[in-house]
């Protein structure tokens, strides 16, 4: 049997579904952005008159444009030259120089400061010090970095353009360098380098570790010093010659008894150890000591040399605010009128410093002596050599014959002027006068005149 409750609701619903419209979905394609959509939404009446009015702009400036070239004068034909004047070897003459022009035109990157830098590092310091040096140095980068841009220039007109076989052209200083070839790796050469690498580690001692050990010392040593103290001698005022050698030979005793109880023990301590004669074979011993003896005598003889080129330099003309002032009197003894010291004593004493430079650290022993302690002693090859020791007698002598010309005017500004009084001449014209009859006057007046001579002494 049916519910009669439920056969009433569904009665009611279709009641209901008689009475409601209909759902209607909307179309699938709205709100998509049709082509036409697009083209209306995107129309600007704007747009469209500024086309229309540049056109005509156009339009108007191209007629004007006809116009002008219709009154122009059309250009004369090319005069017809002879065949001797328009060869084919001319024209690529002419056109191989344009192009030449047009290249060189081109600009260049000038040369690096560091590379003149570099360049100047070479130069010593002693040649860059004057005003008419620093000209000098200046003229020698103006030329070195116009070279440099002849030489780029050069060298683009060669790589860019080829040259024609033109004979009266310009020679462009020959072709450019072949590039280079590469290397050769067919050979078994890995044999030839191994062996050669032996070989050299075996007897190039220098770059064994203990040789740069001792390098290292010597340079924190010696690199930044010399035997004597010549930079205060100009303050100290007027010395005598005899006291400034003997201070200056104290100096370098001192020095060298400095060397001897710093650097030297130092050494002699690095060569004791081990590790010292690590890998140094017996038969090469003899070689690793001698290699050790050149380089000590190496660092010896320069500061030796530096030396003396320090005490040289003191007596440079050029730099009279270094030159050291001497003490010198102008005496008269036996008739005589002289300076004391003479000129060739202080030549001497100055010379003599420079000897007593070349006499310092003659006697250190080499590390294989002191080692063995041998009765005999072998001491390094330290001595000056010969050609700084002449150049520096040379130069002093020359500086000091410089330095002394105004002692030398003076002197001979006193003989000119007073030697008649010393020599006799004097006494002989006073004799002739008493020889002779003269008035009381004629006395009065001779006599004021050696009056006054006395009185101008």
């Amino acid at each position: 049997m049916s519910d009669p409750n439920k056969a009433s609701i569904e009665a009611e619903k279709e009641a209901l579904n008689l009475k409601l419209p209909p759902i209607v979905h909307p179309p699938e394609d709205i709100g998509v952005d049709t082509p036409q959509q697009s083209k209306l939404l995107n129309y600007r009446r704007s747009k469209e008159q500024q086309k229309t009015i540049n056109q005509l702009v156009i339009d108007e400036a191209k007629k004007n444009l006809d116009r002008t070239l219709d009154k122009r004068v059309p250009p004369l034909p090319e005069p017809d030259y002879p065949p001797t004047m328009t060869s084919e070897t001319k024209r690529k003459g002419f056109n191989y120089i344009y192009m030449k022009q047009c290249v060189k035109s081109s600009p260049i990157v000038p040369i690096q400061q560091e590379w003149l830098n570099n360049m100047l590092m070479l130069i010593p310091e002693s040649l860059k010090e004057g005003k008419k040096r620093e000209k000098l140095l200046e003229s020698l980068i103006n030329e070195v970095s116009s070279d440099f841009e002849k030489s780029m220039k050069r060298y683009m007109v060669q790589s860019v353009l080829v040259k024609p076989p033109v004979t009266w052209l310009e020679d462009e200083g020959g072709p450019l360098p072949e590039s280079p070839v590469g290397l050769d790796y067919s050979n078994p050469w890995h044999c030839n380098y191994v062996q050669a690498r032996n070989q050299i580690a075996s007897n190039l001692h220098i770059i064994h570790p203990t040789m740069k050990i001792l390098l290292d010392l010597g340079y924190t040593t010696f690199a930044n010093t010399v035997l004597l103290d010549v930079t205060g001698i100009r303050a100290k005022g007027p010395i005598d010659c005899e006291s400034l050698k003997t201070d200056l030979s104290i100096q370098a005793k001192k020095a060298e008894e400095k060397i001897m109880n710093t650097w030297y023990p130092q050494v002699i301590s690095l060569f004791t150890k081990k590790e010292s004669l690590e890998g140094i074979k017996s038969d090469k011993l003899d070689a690793f000591y001698s290699c050790v003896s050149t380089l000590m005598s190496n660092q010896l003889k320069d500061l030796l040399i530096r030396t003396v080129e320090a005490f040289v330099k003191l007596f440079d003309s050029e730099d009279q605010q270094r030159l050291p002032i001497f003490k010198m009197e102008l005496t008269f003894d036996d008739d005589k009128m002289e300076f004391y010291p003479t000129f060739q004593d202080l030549q001497d004493v100055v010379l003599s410093v420079v000897e007593r430079i070349a006499e310092t650290l003659q006697n250190i022993q080499t590390v294989p002596s002191w080692l063995s302690g041998t009765s005999t002693p072998v001491n390094l090859d330290t001595e000056l050599p010969e050609h700084v020791l002449q150049w520096a007698l040379n130069t002093l002598k020359v500086a000091i014959h410089q330095n002394l010309q105004g002692a030398r005017k003076h002197y001979e500004t006193y003989v000119e002027k007073y030697n008649w009084l010393l020599d006799g001449t004097a006494v002989k014209m006073i004799q002739n006068f008493q020889a002779e009859d003269h008035t009381f006057d004629e006395y009065t007046e001779e006599l004021d005149c050696w009056v006054v001579w006395v009185v101008y002494l």
